[in-house]
């Protein structure tokens, strides 16, 4: 049975080495072979002119050029670490899609040219995160984060044991604590009208909501009881509230679905915030 590699998409620009270190250095600290992925972004249609092959001759030298040189940097960053590369021809997202497959995780930069141009921009990162077959990381923010604790969303659906399973194992990974971040809009009496939840205290509320946290973190401080692990509970959006975590953390994970308000948040626009404006890495796993 072949070992389940990482996957890295490489286009040759700073968030796309930041991506191939990024990933290089998770192979290593997983023990697990790292595969570098340039797609070479060729319309054969568009190119039917193209008679003497020479224009893909030069787009695919280019594409050998460098994935040579992403090959380097994962060198560099992970020494050690089996690589082996690949230049797949067509779409670039279904290519990489291609590529999720059986593996144990797709990086990719949060910015790009070419064939990754748009690729975290609007619907199609969302696309990618919900429909690869594998967890995905987006690199971006502190890019080098190497210190501080994981932090995870957890929402109240069936699938949250998923994203805690892989929280707590990448902490543990990095021999550092989790913040488990949840967040929720209390019930209000009427006649607090259109006041802001976040400025109201709702105490009885607050205390159920953490004891339930309290039981879903449970089972896995026992499975993983060298991870320490802090709390928070807060009444922002959980996109929000994790952005702001992110500035003093290494790797935020949250869930790709679900049936809770971290869900509804990462599918639509302050999901799209905070794989914009997090300050570190996120790793979206696939519920």
């Amino acid at each position: 049975m072949q070992t389940p590699a990482i996957i890295v998409g490489a286009d040759g620009t700073a968030s796309g080495t930041a991506a191939v270190t990024w990933a290089a250095r998770e192979a290593a600290r997983r023990h697990l072979p790292l595969r570098i992925v340039h797609v070479l972004d060729w319309d054969w249609a568009a190119a039917r002119y193209d008679f003497g092959g020479e224009h893909f001759e030069s787009a695919r030298r280019g594409a050998r050029s460098l994935i040579g040189e992403a090959n380097r940097t994962a060198a560099e960053a992970a020494p050690g670490v089996t690589i082996d590369a690949q230049i797949p021809i067509g779409h670039p997202v279904a290519k990489l899609l291609n590529s999720s497959v059986g593996a144990a995780a797709l990086v990719v930069g949060d910015r790009g040219h070419g064939g990754f141009a748009g690729l975290l921009l609007g619907s199609v990162s969302l696309r990618v995160a919900a429909h690869a077959h594998c967890p995905v990381v987006v690199v971006r923010g502190r890019t080098d984060a190497g210190q501080g604790p994981v932090a995870v969303g957890v929402d109240d659906s069936v699938t949250a044991d998923a994203v805690l399973d892989a929280a707590f194992s990448a902490a543990a990974a990095r021999d550092t604590s989790l913040v488990a971040v949840r967040s929720y809009l209390p019930s209000l009496p009427a006649h607090f009208g259109n006041l802001p939840v976040s400025g109201i205290e709702t105490p009885d509320q607050d205390t159920a909501e953490r004891d339930r946290l309290t039981q879903q973190l449970t089972p896995w401080q026992a499975k993983y009881p060298q991870v320490t692990v802090e709390t928070l509970l807060s009444h922002e959006s959980p996109a929000a509230m994790l952005t702001e975590v992110s500035h003093g953390t290494q790797l935020i994970v949250v869930g790709s679905h679900g049936h809770g308000l971290l869900s509804r948040a990462l599918l639509g626009t302050t999901g799209t915030q905070l794989l914009h404006h997090a300050d570190c890495p996120v790793l979206v796993v696939r519920v």
